[in-house]
């Protein structure tokens, strides 16, 4: 995983995918040969290429925008070419909204058709919604509608996205059920509907491990094909995907190279792994894990602002004390059992580890 280089020539924090990587796109469009699946804009493969990375016949290198296994890229651009959704599964961190809004980008280009899930998600973000003043004004009408991003993209042919699925109220979940299984959109108001063209799809994004999940129900699952994404399987694919997001960071934030900070950054992760883990990266000692998820998001959120305390208040370097605070935080969700669990790991296993002195003293500093 990656994140976008500011290509677009504007000075905004985070283009989205389809203007950030718009050069890779390019590239790779004119270089697939290959069949392309009704109003997609890059074949499968291709696809396929534009998130695990590569280099086009003409010299192009394209960047990966996801590090893990190649099956589950594969998987999951073959679902979008069916007419069966992609649910993207996983614990907290493990890049689903980042794999979703890069199969949009890649597929329609377009990554913006998206439903933000919440508890107070209502059903008009699925559906439609209405302009009242034209409704007061002249009663319903197609011109009173207000169309949500899933409407438009089924007249349209594109992807929409809907991020944290359960989230949303059980009963506005189901709503989609009409739309994935019969490809419409009912809109009694007018008696009409809205049936999906060639191209349209949708990605879904959803956890059950965080507070106020709502369970879908079997009917809307059996509508998803279900792609679970892991956690990093390795530390040193952990390190990469670390390093390469908080390197794309840091260049919007005009922050220091990450490469100075590369020690750092394994001991953030090593942390991380062997806290979510319950024993050391060696399998010989047996840790307590705290409360959180310690996912690579976190370790992506300490590192970025360890290299921020670095660039403002000290000489650039990213170093133990920068990242010392970011771990506390991180770690110590609960106030009283993770503090324990903490303290344990940094006397047991972190006081004892050959070259993490300084970084066990900075530790001890902040948990003081």
């Amino acid at each position: 995983m990656t994140m976008p280089e500011n290509g677009t020539g504007t000075d905004v924090l985070r283009p989205h995918a389809e203007d950030a990587f718009a050069h890779e796109l390019k590239a790779l469009a004119a270089a697939d040969d290959r069949p392309r699946p009704s109003r997609w804009k890059l074949s499968p493969w291709a696809v396929a290429t534009y998130l695990l990375g590569g280099e086009l016949p003409g010299g192009t290198v394209v960047t990966p925008k996801y590090v893990g296994p190649r099956r589950i890229v594969e998987v999951a651009v073959t679902t979008l070419a069916t007419d069966r959704a992609l649910l993207l599964l996983g614990v907290p961190g493990t890049a689903k909204t980042w794999m979703s809004e890069h199969l949009a980008a890649a597929v329609s280009g377009d990554s913006t058709l998206l439903v933000q899930g919440t508890a107070g998600t209502p059903e008009e973000a699925i559906r439609y919604g209405w302009n009242y003043a034209r409704l007061l004004a002249h009663g319903p009408s197609r011109e009173a509608l207000v169309p949500s991003p899933v409407m438009r993209a089924m007249a349209d042919g594109m992807t929409a996205r809907v991020e944290e699925l359960t989230r949303i109220p059980a009963d506005v979940q189901d709503t989609l059920i009409t739309v994935l299984s019969e490809k419409t959109l009912p809109i009694p108001e007018l008696g009409q509907e809205v049936q999906a063209v060639g191209g349209f799809n949708l990605i879904a994004t959803a956890n059950d491990r965080d507070r106020g999940v709502n369970e879908l129900s079997s009917a809307l699952r059996r509508r998803f094909n279900t792609v679970v994404l892991p956690l990093p399987a390795t530390a040193e694919a952990e390190v990469e995907i670390v390093a390469r997001r908080v390197d794309q960071m840091g260049r919007a934030l005009d922050l220091p190279a990450v490469p100075e900070g590369l020690e750092e950054i394994r001991r953030v992760v090593t942390v991380f792994r062997e806290l979510r883990d319950g024993i050391t990266g060696d399998g010989r000692t047996k840790v307590k894990s705290p409360s959180g998820t310690l996912s690579t998001a976190e370790a992506i959120s300490v590192v970025t602002g360890g290299l921020a305390l670095a660039a403002h208040f000290g000489d650039g370097v990213l170093r133990s004390s920068d990242v010392a605070a970011g771990i506390l935080g991180a770690v110590v969700r609960d106030s009283a059992a993770d503090r324990v669990v903490w303290q344990e790991y940094l006397e047991t296993v972190v006081r004892e580890r050959d070259g993490w002195k300084d970084f066990y003293r900075a530790c001890r500093e902040v948990s003081a």
